[in-house]
């Protein structure tokens, strides 16, 4: 919660990853793009870009951001944004349960997302006492977050309740793992995150992500000298909206 109205935020770089923002509640964003609860954006910073997130009013808000790293083959390529509505997110559903699929295909429907890295994001409603099960890559690093409610997971019945985060168990093979989810007597809300690791040596410092330390450096330089673009600029090839 914000509670004045000094402003928060302002300009600021990124470069050599993308940033996965989903909001859940309130208002975010810029001259290039407002978004609204249920929105997500993905944008690759990449070469490097410059947005803004300044927040200048009493509002209450709730976002996830996921920094997600770029292959080292997609480190430096152009920048590129990517927002995708509420009201155009791609759904699937079962017995009691809804599911937003925001990237990555998941439960039979695939989000037109633009990945560099494979990575899923969706956000899964459970009415009271459902259950689901859906198929996750077992390589993949995997997490869920409950927005709210309680859920059991696994054949061992895990428990995980409002605002805390689970780890699932990653492996070799690239077979589907079962993740198995049962809802609580109130019902619940959760965001499923899964991604491909890249498995590559990274630097990491400020806003940037980079191969080496002379990649930082440079990328700092960059930046001071005005090298870098706003958001607002990105070629309009490299701008989706659904």
């Amino acid at each position: 919660d914000k509670t004045d109205g000094e402003p928060v935020g302002g300009p600021h770089p990124h470069a050599g990853f993308e940033t996965v923002s989903l909001l859940l509640e309130g208002e975010l964003g810029d001259e290039a793009h407002i978004m609204k609860p249920g929105d997500l954006q993905m944008m690759t910073a990449g070469s490097g870009i410059i947005h803004t997130e300044t927040i200048d009013t009493k509002l209450k808000m709730r976002l996830f951001q996921l920094w997600l790293n770029l292959p080292k083959k997609d480190r430096w390529t152009k920048p590129r944004v990517q927002d995708i509505e509420a009201s155009h997110v791609p759904t699937a559903g079962g017995k009691g349960w809804k599911l937003k699929v925001y990237s990555g295909s998941l439960a039979g429907v695939q989000s037109p997302l633009l990945n560099h890295t494979p990575v899923i994001i969706a956000d899964l409603m459970l009415e009271p006492g459902a259950y689901t099960s859906q198929l996750i890559p077992a390589s993949y690093t995997t997490f869920l977050y409950v927005i709210d409610g309680e859920v059991t997971i696994g054949k061992d019945g895990s428990t995980l309740k409002e605002n805390e985060v689970g780890w699932l168990d990653r492996y070799k093979d690239n077979t589907g793992s079962e993740l198995n989810i049962t809802a609580g007597a109130g019902g619940a809300r959760v965001v499923i995150y899964s991604g491909e690791p890249q498995g590559d040596p990274i630097v990491s410092h400020g806003p940037f992500i980079a191969d080496s330390s002379e990649d930082i450096q440079r990328l700092f330089r960059e930046y001071r000298e005005g090298k870098m673009k706003h958001i607002s600029t990105v070629a309009a090839d490299q701008r989706h909206r659904w």
